[in-house]
């Protein structure tokens, strides 16, 4: 399994007790509909290695999971700040007008007929989720926000914007 081909589930932040549990930082919308999975993927040394689950128990955006052959506290040491990977394919589909952050990548950023760049990555900011834009080796931060974003095609990978007064010119130099 490539990287490319998956999003990132989370991360395991600790070990948990002396037989091999882990706790997990689950970095998705809604934590709970992951309490049954069988398996996911542990970037392991660059490459994504298949972990197969033996119990999970999902609270909030945190879980304790119980990898099967992960036995002891030193086993489970080996495995902590690994990411979590589940294939792009097991993404519950949408309803039409929504996307995946990752969706976003990639695509060309306009405001009316003026291409401003590609969006190079999604961050969340304490809660604020910003298009990293590259625009001419410039970096630009544009708040996801509805008033912002008028239209987002992600077939074309075209997104729409209508920026704030002044958002660029802290940009210009």
């Amino acid at each position: 399994m490539r990287q490319d081909d998956c999003y990132q589930l989370g991360e395991v932040i600790k070990t948990h007790g002396l037989n091999g549990e882990v706790g997990i930082l689950l970095d998705v919308d809604f934590p709970n509909e992951y309490q049954n999975l069988e398996s996911v993927f542990l970037e392991q040394q660059g490459k994504l290695i298949p972990f197969f689950i033996d119990t999970i128990q999902v609270n909030n955006n945190k879980a304790l999971v119980k990898f099967e052959d992960i036995d002891s506290l030193d086993s489970a040491k080996t495995i902590v700040k690994s990411k979590l990977y589940l294939p792009l394919s097991s993404l519950p589909s949408l309803e039409n007008g929504q996307y995946y952050f990752h969706d976003l990548v990639g695509c060309e950023v306009f405001e009316e007929k003026s291409k401003l760049g590609d969006v190079k990555e999604v961050v969340d900011l304490s809660g604020n989720q910003l298009l990293v834009v590259d625009a001419d080796d410039k970096e630009i931060l544009i708040p996801l926000k509805d008033e912002i974003l008028i239209s987002v095609d992600t077939i074309n990978k075209k997104i729409q914007v209508s920026l704030p007064d002044g958002l660029l010119d802290i940009y210009n130099d």
